[in-house]
């Protein structure tokens, strides 16, 4: 009816990451706590004085390294979901600060995919889509490889059909 605001139900987006992202989560909090690990086992070996204390941080970070790696990538899992429709892509991410993002079709700039050399070893790919949003752009990570690659095909050819210059 004219002069009537329709009501949209807003819900979680549907889709969860590739099961591989757990893993790739995991191993790079593991190299973020073993890189610095080794780094603190090289000072020790190289500053006597300082030894024991740089053993003790090297065994702290170890430790709560190897705790974050073994609990977070499970609970981003949970966590992080992604769906696109005609009207909007919806992603949901984080582990604990979550962010639920919404981007019209009509106001996508940009849409590109990125492989790192560690998503790459487990066949994954993040997808980022920009908009003219002062909030950033929206990536959802995790996707597998070729998921990926479809899904910037149809978001590129959805945006182009859409009406509007995205601004």
């Amino acid at each position: 009816m004219p002069g009537q605001i329709e009501t949209v139900r807003l819900r979680p987006p549907a889709n969860r990451v590739e099961r591989r992202a757990v893993w790739w989560w995991m191993t790079q909090d593991l190299l973020g706590a073993v890189i610095p690990a080794v780094a603190l086992g090289v000072l020790a070996a190289v500053i006597a004085p300082a030894r024991s204390w740089l053993q003790f941080a090297q065994v702290i970070v170890l430790v709560v390294g190897v705790v974050y790696a073994a609990i977070v990538p499970f609970w981003r899992y949970r966590v992080h979901r992604w769906e696109v429709t005609e009207d909007a892509v919806y992603a949901k991410a984080g582990w604990l600060w979550q962010e639920w993002r919404v981007a019209p079709m009509s106001r996508i700039q940009t849409v590109d995919t990125e492989r790192g050399p560690i998503e790459r070893l487990f066949r994954l790919s993040s997808v980022t889509v920009t908009t003219a949003s002062a909030a950033g752009p929206i990536k959802i990570v995790g996707l597998d490889h070729e998921l990926a690659a479809e899904l910037v095909r149809r978001l590129t050819e959805t945006t182009q059909a859409a009406p509007g210059d995205a601004t």
